[in-house]
């Protein structure tokens, strides 16, 4: 496999900005997402503090007609895949639908709609259910949407990993671009927020805020953390060979240079503290592509406010070695959140916006950098910076941990 795979367009709809530009400029400024939860009524948690897309409306990418019977995760994923598709210029024919595919990561996005079509199914029986609502409680429900509105006829697959589901979709797509059963594809996923997701992640105590008198902070790496911030968003890029774009004349954003994967199962719902698993995927990534630590110019961390960022700091201080105290590290879900599957890709598209625009993200509220965490956070404004290659690092308490190198295209 040795072909050059290309992003062509960004599609991404975030707690604190829809739309690539508005996404880029609030990661450029520090602007955060979360906020008080207006979608159901969070009153019963110890904290109502969630990335909510409060001002999102389908039918300023979908129009009026065919929504009724559609969720909101379904309604993310498509008005994406809208903003991705015009951001690329590509246009769906007849003749070339076939070559194109859609690869989209999600795990919690039938939740909301199973437990209400259950709902009704228990308590009034099955005959008393809109079978019309039926759909949206498959798990592939808003990929195989994205086809059905775009005209898309080629492969249509839904990977669910958890944390890194949406990188894994983007890796899956990677290889289908490799081996040529595919032209172009769009690939991404989606999560979105809602009472059933947020309950879990709360009785968990997997958020900030969720136990009984702790106060709710997002705080990347900082010693006053206590947990991640739950968030919904939508992310789908536009992929395709570099052969491909330059024969249709597409803007090419960046280059995925390779991906490393590793599956380090340790306890449920519990990180490895060792981070062996991640350990041996950023090394994967670093071999695959032929690269030295000291090639990498900014790593775009996984950091969620968790214990998982002071695993993230020990890995990069054991690959990265010296270096380690040069390299520029930030993390976006202090402004986002932790939008779950979602994430790989969000942090993909705001690196792809790092590298066409030359800045690094700040990490916000880290004010007392945790000294378990001893790596070169960037806080304070967003950095002036000319990247060449980025590291972007998922993993999650399940076990997966996926990493992608991003590179600037040059011709």
């Amino acid at each position: 496999m040795n072909k050059r795979i290309v992003i062509t367009g960004v599609g991404v709809l975030a707690s604190n900005g829809e739309g690539k530009d508005a996404y880029w400029q609030a990661l450029k400024e520090g602007k955060v997402g979360y906020k008080p939860v207006t979608l159901f009524d969070a009153s019963e948690f110890n904290t109502n503090i969630g990335g909510e897309i409060s001002e999102f409306d389908a039918k300023v990418y979908m129009g009026p007609k065919g929504l009724r019977l559609l969720d909101r995760s379904t309604k993310l994923l498509v008005s994406s895949a809208k903003l991705a598709i015009d951001h690329a210029k590509l246009v769906i024919t007849e003749e070339n639908t076939d070559d194109a595919g859609v690869s989209v990561g999600t795990t919690l996005g039938s939740i909301k709609s199973i437990a209400e079509f259950d709902e009704v199914t228990l308590k009034e029986g099955p005959r008393a259910v809109n079978p019309g609502l039926f759909p949206n409680t498959v798990i592939n429900s808003p990929a195989s949407q994205v086809s059905i509105w775009h005209k898309i006829k080629g492969f249509n697959t839904t990977i669910s990993t958890g944390f890194t589901a949406s990188m894994d979709a983007l890796e899956y797509a990677y290889n289908f671009l490799q081996w040529d059963r595919a032209s172009v594809i769009l690939a991404g996923g989606v999560e979105e927020m809602c009472y059933h997701t947020f309950f879990g992640f709360h009785e968990i105590g997997f958020m900030s805020g969720s136990k009984k008198g702790q106060d709710f902070i997002n705080c990347p790496f900082d010693r006053r953390r206590n947990g991640m911030t739950f968030a919904e968003g939508a992310c789908l890029l536009v992929m395709e060979s570099l052969e491909h774009a330059k024969k249709r004349k597409a803007p090419i954003l960046a280059e995925i240079v390779c991906f490393g994967y590793s599956f380090d199962p340790f306890r449920i719902n519990k990180y490895n503290p060792r981070g062996t698993g991640l350990k041996i995927a950023v090394l994967d990534a670093l071999e695959n592509a032929d690269m030295a630590p000291s090639d990498i110019n900014y790593i775009c961390a996984n950091a969620n406010s968790t214990i998982a960022d002071k695993i993230e700091s020990q890995i990069i201080n054991e690959v990265f070695g010296e270096h380690a105290k040069k390299i520029p590290v930030s993390a976006i879900k202090s402004m986002i959140g932790e939008t779950f599957s979602v994430s790989g890709a969000m942090a993909v598209a705001a690196s792809v916006g790092s590298l066409l625009e030359g800045f690094i993200p700040s990490t916000v509220n880290c004010l007392d950098q945790d000294p378990d965490c001893k790596v070169n956070v960037v806080t304070g404004q967003a950095l002036n910076a000319d990247l060449k290659n980025v590291m972007i690092i998922n993993f999650g308490p399940n076990g997966s941990n996926t990493i992608m190198i991003l590179r600037k295209y040059e011709k």
